[in-house]
Parts: structure tokens; sequence; C-alpha cells
């Protein structure tokens, strides 16, 4: 419960802030790196360049503290999740896959703030590391959200039923 209580401070609050306060320092709306989808590394350098220099600082101090607790809270979350929904199954096993979700933020998380503190540098090998493990993350998500969802399904149905592997 408490990991949800977590998630939901950081979705509905924490994160929106940081995300106004570097829309209001970048005096326009830029739009956040870490929340774009698809895989457009110039894009990304465009963003990194229109921040300005308050934006990219904070977007930078941002990843390398509010960034790194949430995906950690998140992934603890969904790992809680799956252990519950695939308990004395075959397929216990699944709590494992959100850290791969874990993983792929945590290393998007380092590419942005590599592209935001070597500013006016632009590195689009960076900026296409930074969109791989977007891409990743995103994918990864989806496949964690994809399992729940059928989790959820088997145990109203019934269909999932306990191993005596375990």
């Amino acid at each position: 419960m408490a990991f949800l209580a977590m998630t939901m401070l950081f979705n509905g609050y924490i994160l929106k802030t940081a995300e106004s306060k570097i829309m209001s320092l970048a005096g326009k709306s830029v739009g956040i790196i870490d929340l774009t989808f698809g895989f457009d590394p110039q894009r990304t350098l465009q963003m990194v360049q229109d921040y300005g220099d308050s934006a990219r600082a904070y977007y930078a101090r941002t990843e390398v503290t509010t960034d790194v607790a949430y995906p950690i809270i998140y992934t603890l979350l969904f790992g809680i999740i799956l252990s519950l929904l695939y308990r004395n199954t075959s397929y216990g096993w699944l709590n494992t896959v959100p850290f791969a979700c874990l993983v792929f933020d945590l290393l998007e998380n380092v590419n942005i703030v590599i592209l935001l503190t070597s500013f006016p540098q632009q590195s689009t090998t960076v900026a296409i590391l930074c969109e791989t493990f977007k891409l990743l993350k995103w994918l990864s998500f989806a496949v964690v959200i994809l399992i729940v969802l059928f989790g959820l399904g088997a145990r109203l149905t019934g269909r999932l039923k306990a191993s005596s592997q375990w």
C-alpha cells in the first residue's frame, strides 16, 4: 500500500510540479524528454536547447534526485503486484520483469543528465542512447502492464492455478 501511495504522490504531485517548474524556467512548453514517445534523437537535442540554462540545471537536478527515487518505487510496486498475482505458480519469476524498466529508466536518466549538463555541446550519440533506453523503458513498461493485466484476468477467471513446483 505504501508503494502505491508513493507512486500516486509522484505521479500526481511531485513529477507534475517538477514539469511545471521546468516549463516555467524555460519560458515555454517544451515538454519533458522522459515522457516523449518514439525514437527521435534530433527532437531530444532540440528540447535540450529549448530549455535554457535555468531549466536545464533544474531538470538535471530533478533527474539525479526525484527521477532516481521514482523508478525504484514503481519497480517495487509492480514487483509486489506481480508477486501477489503469480504467487504459488510456476510464473513467480515474472516479478523480476519490472527491474528491466528500472534499468532502462536509470540509463535513460544518465543520458538525459549528460545532455543537459554538457550543453552547448550536443552529442548525437548520447541522444541516440537516450532515445534507445527511453524506447526500451516504454516497451518493458508495456510488457509489465500486459503481464499484470493477464495475471488479473487469469486470477479472476480461475485460470491461474497454484503449482506444485514451489
